[in-house]
């Protein structure tokens, strides 16, 4: 009850579940979609491009500046290395996104890595690599890293208010906007960044040329950027097909695009290609899928295998030949048809003062002329400001000089220690500073030696501030430094080009060449089992009885040609496509190629049927249990893609009894299970366009009774031929004699 009393006494706040009253509640708010997008989705896609996904000035994005500021912080630039989970979280002091995020970003900065043509961070352990997508780099417990060298150029006189410094998330430490670098490392290494409604995507250009085009440029600002960068440079290597109309629309605008192929050697004694560098748009897997799919598809014939055989020595893709092949027409076909050659799109969308802007090389530098140069004048003044007042601080220090027993009996007959400076400044003449500076000197320090070696410095430090002073009053002096700091990069960091440049692409190659198949006589086998051997004429007369598997036969063999197609007719249902010259040269003493491995079957399916053509005439007979017959041209299963693989080759509606390939038209002797004989010419057989058709009634089969094989009539010798023949479909037969049985049984 007391309770109940001190409920009504004092009021409560409404809580969930209480019949409350809220106004306004249940209604339906209409606002505009411009005024949504404006306070919803604009502040978080201008966040993404201007603190997220596009480079600054200094070439970096956020979180690559965040990270590399906290190595500097960490003492990796002179020190040893550090195992990288300390780098990582360290790092989230200043980048607070995770640490995968962060470690995921040091990899990419990583030398191992190769990413970067010039790599800011010197990795041990397992980095991954930038050219395979599957080989994964280690967990940041188990890899270490510190700064390279080059570091020190983004770094240097960061502490001499070059550049400007803003709080972290959270205010605890203090972060730099830009990096104050001494050579344009936005375009030294190439950029990837996908914005909202925007991107980027820089390519790397060489250091040393890139350190000279600076220099040209800020001595002629209508220098001629082509004679000095002629194209881009890729970390991987590569061979840059150049386009002079391209390579100026990248230098003056921005846009552009670089064709890139690979590199290969030809290695004459194993018939292989080595690729040893690709592009830098590709993976080596990518490269490996295109080529298997073109292989499957029948595009290309000319390779046998392929491996991805790299190692510590760096990226080898091997491509084994048949034997006669060209190497040099394979590559052109392959560089038309995979990413062996590729295009990297240019797009240099970068921040300048806050805005993205689309610039060219030549603009590009312009405004990184401009950011150094304001570096190095708030260098100088920095420099200057320290300068003066240690003369400051001399000049008060000289002013003792002329009598140092006097500031000594000043400090001595002073009463109070409040009174030191006070009366040291009334009786030198000096300011509260200059003093102060005086009256903390040591005691030992007071000698006459001590004080001339210190005011010598005048001298020097008002030549020094003379020379600062005249440096902040004349531009010219300023880019004599900055020129002076570039070839002193291009010197000791530059390293010769790592793409070649071809300047004229032969003529050859701007169409696909025909491809040449060797084509020489050759003997065909097809066995029950699925073996398939392809024997050239030579090695069969040398050769003794063929090699076969236990139980096995010869269910096919005739003479032919290495360019016939191949058709396989499956259990499944399927047709799988292929031509002679797919399979490699085979002897009678092997058991030849698997024709379901080969062709890359499903699980379970194994070839029925083989089929030779040169030219797809003639017909496929496919008779059921059911006594139906399909009567399809050959030609229906011609395509102009060259797939490898139909569908529905046959139907599915019964079950296949026999199947059987004619030329020509003739005649053709169909035996049922229960002991009856049909002589059918294939003509009164109608033919169907489709596939998969049902086909037409052709044996009246009894009850249990099947169709048990097929062959031609001719070469079969019976007494009495016409009792068996039919002039009419669907047909019963006449029952087999007994002595037409025998005549079967002896052949």
């Amino acid at each position: 009850m007391a309770r109940k009393k001190e409920k009504k006494l004092t009021p409560a706040r409404p809580q969930l579940g209480d019949n409350v009253e809220i106004l306004s509640a249940g209604e339906v708010l209409e606002s505009a979609i411009t005024d949504t997008l404006e306070t919803n989705y604009m502040p978080y896609a201008m966040s993404v491009i201007v603190s997220r996904a596009l480079p600054e000035i200094d070439g970096f994005k956020p979180a690559h500046r965040k990270l590399l500021y906290t190595m500097y912080e960490m003492g990796l630039l002179k020190g040893n290395r550090t195992k990288s989970a300390n780098i990582v979280g360290s790092t989230m002091h200043l980048n607070p996104h995770g640490d995968a995020a962060i470690y995921d970003t040091m990899v990419r900065m990583g030398r191992s890595n190769e990413s970067l043509l010039v790599p800011f961070v010197d990795s041990k352990g397992n980095f991954g690599k930038a050219y395979s997508r599957d080989m994964a780099y280690a967990a940041a417990r188990y890899t270490e890293a510190k700064l390279e060298p080059v570091c020190d150029e983004l770094f240097r006189d960061i502490d001499k208010d070059t550049v400007d410094f803003v709080p972290n998330y959270d205010g605890t430490t203090t972060e730099p906007t830009l990096l104050p670098v001494t050579f344009p490392t936005i375009l030294a290494n190439n950029t990837l960044g996908i914005a909202v409604g925007m991107a980027s995507n820089i390519c790397s250009f060489n250091l040393e040329e890139l350190c000279n085009a600076t220099i040209a440029l800020m001595k002629d600002p209508q220098a001629d950027l082509r004679e000095i960068i002629p194209a881009p440079d890729f970390v991987g290597g590569g061979t840059i097909l150049y386009d002079a109309a391209e390579m100026q629309n990248v230098l003056e605008n921005g846009r552009g695009s670089v064709r890139v192929r690979a590199k290969w050697s030809y290695d004459k004694e194993n018939n292989c290609i080595d690729v040893t560098q690709i592009p830098p748009t590709t993976t080596v897997e990518a490269i490996m899928d295109k080529i298997t799919e073109l292989v499957k598809l029948g595009k290309i014939r000319e390779i046998s295998d392929m491996r991805d055989e790299t190692d510590l020595n760096g990226l080898k893709l091997t491509i084994d030949l048949k034997r006669g092949q060209d190497p040099d027409k394979l590559m052109t076909r392959l560089y038309k048809a995979t990413p062996l050659e590729d295009s990297f799109a240019c797009n240099f969308n970068v921040l300048i003062a806050g805005q993205p802007k689309v610039l060219g090389v030549r603009s590009i530098l312009n405004e990184w002329i401009a950011f150094r140069a304001e570096c190095v004048r708030r260098r100088t003044y920095y420099d200057l400001q320290g300068k003066q007042k240690r003369l400051h601080l001399l000049k008060g220090l000289k002013a003792i000089l002329l009598d140092i027993d006097k500031a000594i009996e000043i400090v001595r007959n002073t009463a109070e220690e409040t009174e030191v400076v006070p009366n040291l400044m009334i009786g030198f003449g000096i300011d509260e500073v200059q003093a102060e500076y005086v009256a903390e000197i040591k005691l030992r320090h007071l000698n006459r030696e001590y004080i001339l070696k210190r005011t010598e410095e005048i001298e020097e430090l008002e030549n020094a501030i003379a020379d600062l002073e005249d440096i902040l009053k004349r531009p010219a002096r300023i880019n004599k430094i900055i020129m002076k700091e570039l070839a002193d990069v291009a010197k000791k960091y530059g390293k010769p080009r790592r793409c070649e440049i071809m300047y004229e692409v032969p003529a050859a190659e701007s169409e696909e060449p025909e491809q040449q198949i060797p084509d020489y006589p050759v003997h065909l086998f097809f066995t029950r089992d699925g073996y398939f051997k392809k024997i050239t004429p030579q090695s069969l007369r040398m050769s003794g009885e063929q090699k076969l598997k236990d139980g096995d036969e010869v269910l096919f063999t005739c003479e032919s040609t290495n360019s016939v197609e191949l058709l396989f007719f499956t259990n499944h249902r399927q047709v799988y496509k292929s031509h002679a010259y797919d399979f490699g040269d085979s002897k009678a003493s092997v058991l030849g190629d698997y024709v379901a491995s080969a062709l890359g079957m499903e699980e379970g399916e194994v070839p029925l049927y083989m089929v030779v053509t040169p030219d797809y005439k003639g017909w496929m007979l496919f008779f059921y249990d059911n006594g139906k017959c399909a009567k399809v041209p050959l030609s229906s299963y011609e395509t102009k893609q060259n797939r490898r693989k139909l569908l529905k080759a046959y139907s599915d509606k019964a079950v296949l009894a026999f199947m059987r390939y004619l030329p020509e038209e003739t005649e053709l002797a169909i035996f049922t299970s229960n002991n009856r004989l049909l002589l059918v010419g294939s003509a009164l057989i109608p033919e169907k366009a489709t596939r998969d058709t049902a086909g037409v009634n052709v044996v009246a089969l009894k009850k249990n009774a099947k169709i048990s094989r097929v062959t031609l009539a001719e070469g079969l010798e019976l007494n009495d031929a016409p009792r068996y023949r039919v002039r009419t479909l669907p047909a019963a037969g006449a029952i087999l004699k007994d002595d037409d049985k025998a005549e079967q049984l002896t052949l």
